[in-house]
């Protein structure tokens, strides 16, 4: 039993609204990851933006478990500690601009430091080196810059950091070789839930623009957004990419996904509270997308959604592909709180569970207590055999309470 149907059919057991982890999913994908590395040499980091349920880092780092990865990718100074104390392994760092405090912090959490401007690498140089000069022998921080190589391959363009305007990375014209003296090497990301081919092209812009600074680099940080893990994704066109680089350059090649690492590889679990009559049926549910999972507004995404069916869980259609067509809904009082419409082989009824797929990536790192709405809880379904009967096993992680609310905002 997969852990879709072990989900309806233990749902007393798990609580709504709650995130579940799938262990079994989380490990196929860190064994995919895993191939592309021994294939190539390259080093992949976990994104944790993406993705930072540390209870299950053990499945994925080399250095605190079992996993594959050699370390975190992170975007804040918080990010950056947890890859450290509960990861392991190298941690990256990258933010639009750092503050003195911020980077006296990094100091000690750091492996990489990757500047969006050379004004940041000039401000914060002589720390760093001086840092440097006093620490141990291959202990020293590496020092990066993010370069822009304008070249967009999202569709999206809040998610599209080659989009014009956009604040990440220094274009060609700005970039100054004079100050690349105490850099080790350069970062790039275009990137969004793309494949091989995107990533191809990428590489292409890259050398058109700054061809002539690569040869210069001891390692070459590819980003994020690689959808590796995903049905068809080109592996082997990834792979001659890495090593065709690897070679050319003599350079260390990173990436960073977050996604790929836990995609499809969690849910949510949701019930229905009301269905109303609008302009259609509406089923008001106890998740919320405005709080849970706010890409469903923002990216915008359309989730899987599935229902039990004469036992087993059954995929939710398109509106009029089944039966009964509604309208899903949060809770919160933002009127557009509104996940999607779908089909079902019969009307939802009040107390119905329904589960949402691939839950596990940016859902769970960017949910908010908005209207007070509490977070939903955060549970992992362990392999089978993991259970005393030798079946699958259910563990509740953390559950959330009026303190988690109230202590965030006084």
């Amino acid at each position: 039993m997969d852990c879709l149907d072990f989900l309806f059919s233990e749902q007393n057991n798990v609580p709504s609204p709650c995130f579940v982890l799938d262990a079994a999913r989380l490990a196929a994908n860190a064994a995919i990851l895993d191939k592309v590395q021994r294939r190539t040499g390259a080093k992949i980091l976990l994104a944790l933006k993406g993705y930072a349920a540390w209870a299950t880092f053990p499945l994925l780092s080399r250095f605190t478990g079992h996993g594959p990865l050699w370390g975190t990718c992170a975007s804040s100074v918080d990010e950056a500690r947890l890859g450290r104390e509960q990861f392991g392994g190298q941690v990256h760092a990258f933010a639009a601009a750092w503050s003195a405090e911020e980077v006296a912090e990094l100091l000690d959490l750091a492996d990489h430091i990757v500047f969006n401007s050379t004004a940041q690498w000039r401000q914060f140089r002589p720390v760093i080196e001086a840092r440097n000069r006093a620490c141990r022998a291959g202990q020293a921080i590496e020092c990066g810059l993010r370069i822009n190589p304008e070249h967009s391959e999202g569709a999206t363009p809040i998610y599209d950091p080659c989009s014009p305007g956009s604040r990440l990375g220094i274009r060609q014209r700005d970039f100054e070789p004079a100050a690349l003296e105490g850099i080790s090497g350069l970062h790039f990301h275009t990137l969004c839930e793309q494949g091989a081919d995107a990533l191809a092209r990428t590489l292409a812009a890259v050398e058109e623009k700054f061809g002539a600074w690569l040869p210069a680099c001891r390692w070459i940080n590819f980003g994020g957004g690689h959808h590796i893990t995903r049905p068809g994704y080109d592996l082997d066109l990834l792979c001659r990419c890495l090593t065709d680089w690897h070679e050319r350059y003599q350079a260390q090649i990173y990436l960073e996904p977050g996604e790929a690492v836990a995609l499809n590889a969690g849910w949510l679990t949701a019930t229905v509270l009301d269905v109303i009559r609008a302009d259609m049926p509406v089923a008001i549910l106890d998740a919320s997308a405005a709080c849970h999972m706010p890409d469903v507004l923002e990216m915008p995404y359309r989730p899987d959604v599935y229902y039990a069916l004469h036992g087993r869980a059954a995929r939710a259609g398109a509106a009029g592909e089944q039966a009964w067509t509604c309208r899903l809904a949060g809770k919160s009082c933002l009127a557009g709180d509104v996940i999607g419409e779908y089909s079902f082989a019969g009307p939802l009824r009040v107390g119905q569970r329904l589960v949402f797929g691939d839950m596990a990536i940016y859902s769970m790192v960017k949910t908010t207590t908005f209207n007070g709405l509490r977070l939903p809880s955060i549970g992992i379904c362990e392999p089978d055999g993991s259970g005393p009967d030798g079946k699958k096993r259910f563990s509740l992680l953390r559950s959330f309470t009026y303190a988690d609310f109230k202590n965030r905002l006084s």
